[in-house]
């Protein structure tokens, strides 16, 4: 049973590649800055359900991706890394530790304890394994050395909250108390992130097997599908408030993506069965 949910998963996501990584993505970031400018009546503009529904289907790739390697072990892992990623949230929206006192301005659906998107792993979780993933892919058998695949990680984590969180504060999502440095963002919050980078590596290294990641990256052609979609969104965001350093980091990151030799956008969205 199992196994035909995974194949049927993962048929649906390799026959709709291009309307999943750019098509979604795009028209997200269109709906978000026309609700951001008050451009969409009261139930459409930064409509929660619409935009946790925008998110899901853009995770889907990840999600078929890593499905098959999701044992006991695995769950355990990702478990572990929702329960961080709720505690450490609440933890900073009561204290402002570690990413700096903020609030959130726009409603993303239920909310935990009234403070924290019940939603949130579905924005967490991503960053940070997406993120591994690619150094896993990049950096080859030299990310065997934990010396060298925690700092990677923590690289990339921090490069896309560069491009995700001025976006994030341009469209009025949260607002810092203490206006931030770059973009409104205070340096603090990357020290932040550091941190959840050094957690999720550990966590990630304890649940999956990298040799069997590696393989699936080999293998599974849309496993880093998602990271296209965070590049257009966040990418047009940026672009569209005139933000040019968090626009750069996202092409930089764009750039990145297409050396791995994974992505003909041409063939995608031309072929009747794309993969």
């Amino acid at each position: 049973m199992r196994e035909a949910v995974e194949r049927r998963l993962e048929e649906l996501v390799a026959a709709n590649r291009f309307e999943i990584a750019v098509v979604f993505p795009a028209v997200g970031a269109v709906l978000l800055l026309a609700s951001a400018w008050g451009l969409l009546p009261a139930p459409l503009a930064f409509n929660p359900y619409l935009v946790l529904f925008g998110v899901l289907v853009m995770r889907l790739p990840l999600v078929a991706g890593l499905l098959p390697l999701v044992g006991r072990r695995a769950a355990a892992a990702l478990v572990a890394l929702t329960a961080y990623a709720y505690g450490i949230e609440l933890v900073g929206v009561a204290t402002g530790w570690p990413y700096g006192n903020f609030e959130y301005l726009v409603d993303l659906g239920p909310m935990l304890l009234g403070d924290v998107p019940l939603g949130l792993p579905v924005f967490f979780l991503p960053l940070v394994v997406n993120s591994y993933l690619l150094v896993l892919l990049l950096l080859g058998p030299r990310a065997a050395r934990a010396a060298v695949r925690l700092p990677a990680v923590a690289a990339l984590v921090l490069w896309m909250d560069v491009v995700l969180d001025p976006g994030a504060v341009a469209l009025g999502f949260w607002v810092y108390d203490a206006a931030g440095a770059y973009y409104g963002v205070p340096l603090s919050n990357y020290l932040g992130w550091v941190l959840s980078a050094a957690v999720s590596v550990a966590i990630l290294d304890w649940g999956f097997d990298r040799g069997a990641l590696r393989e699936r990256l080999a293998t599974c052609s849309f496993l880093l599908d998602d990271l296209v979609s965070f590049v257009v969104l966040w990418g047009a965001v940026n672009v569209a408030f005139g933000q040019v350093v968090p626009a750069l980091a996202a092409a930089v990151l764009g750039v990145a993506l297409l050396r791995t030799d994974r992505f003909d956008f041409d063939v995608l969205a031309l072929s009747p069965v794309r993969r």
